[in-house]
């Protein structure tokens, strides 16, 4: 062998060894993410828009099945209070018309009987004669 070839043999050794080590150290490192295309941003887009509808959905739901419970309690409520109310406000305005009943029929009374006294024969008459 001539003594170029010896010097070329160790360089070519060198940079076959080189470029297996290359080969070798891009297949152990992870691929770096390629950023996401423009159909995979709309499809993310449209998954985040998606899962907050339904947890916005979820939600409404919710407040409003609270919402009607407490309306329907407060109705009970009112309804009930309501009902008290009428019955104690009938039984006043039924004593004072009773009361109001009774005043004017002894006021009649008494006007009857006064009259009575002037009329020969009634009880009332005779009555007021032994006074």
């Amino acid at each position: 062998m001539n003594t170029a070839s010896i010097r070329l043999m160790p360089a070519a050794l060198a940079l076959a060894l080189a470029s297996m080590a290359l080969s070798a150290a891009a297949q152990t490192q992870p691929a770096q993410p390629a950023e996401p295309s423009t159909v995979q941003k709309a499809e993310n887009a449209g998954e985040k828009a998606w899962d907050a509808t339904k947890s916005g959905t979820k939600k409404a739901v919710n407040a409003t099945e609270g919402g009607a419970k407490k309306a329907w309690h407060a109705t009970k409520r009112g309804t009930k209070k309501a009902v008290h109310a009428t019955g104690n406000a009938a039984g006043k305005a039924g004593t004072a018309v009773s009361n109001t009943a009774s005043t004017a029929a002894e006021k009649t009374r008494q006007t009857g009987d006064k009259i009575g006294e002037k009329i020969p024969g009634t009880p009332q008459n005779e009555a007021a004669k032994k006074l």
